[in-house]
């Protein structure tokens, strides 16, 4: 993989991705949050909220999803094996909300290798079906050796 351009297809987007209260509170149990906001929607809106916020990590979640189809589509392994999450940063416009339809657009930033792997960040910048932000996601990630493959370097 190399960086791309904004032209060159190293880029799409993906969605909508529909935000569940009902997903929001698994996520909220997984994590380990008791904030009443992530689960009960009048607490949420004693807040000043619309409905239930997702935890700030929550779309980390979708944005595995998107990283995946855009790594298949540039030639990445299908089932992911093999590839490890080195680092993941979150930069929040607004709280993630149940209801809230989300598209994501997911480019890849930049690549590089090495010990023969290729390490790559992924942008994920979410945005409301208004076309307003919400979050964007970087992600890098150390995909698996495929010198024994397709890949020669």
């Amino acid at each position: 993989m190399s960086v791309p351009g904004e032209e060159d297809g190293r880029r799409a987007v993906f969605g909508p991705y529909a935000v569940e209260r009902e997903k929001i509170r698994e996520f909220a149990a997984a994590v380990g949050t008791a904030d009443p906001a992530h689960t009960d929607p009048a607490a949420a809106r004693a807040l000043g909220h619309p409905d239930v916020l997702a935890p700030p990590t929550y779309l980390a979640v979708l944005a595995i999803r998107a990283e995946g189809r855009l790594l298949r589509d540039l030639g990445a392994p299908a089932d992911g094996a093999g590839t490890i999450h080195r680092e993941e940063r979150f930069v929040h416009h607004r709280p993630a909300y149940a209801g809230d339809e989300l598209l994501v657009t997911v480019r890849l930033k930049d690549a590089s290798r090495r010990a023969g792997r290729e390490v790559v960040v992924l942008e994920s910048a979410f945005r409301a079906a208004d076309g307003s932000p919400v979050s964007t996601v970087t992600s890098t990630l150390l995909l698996p050796d495929r010198r024994g493959n397709d890949d020669k370097s």
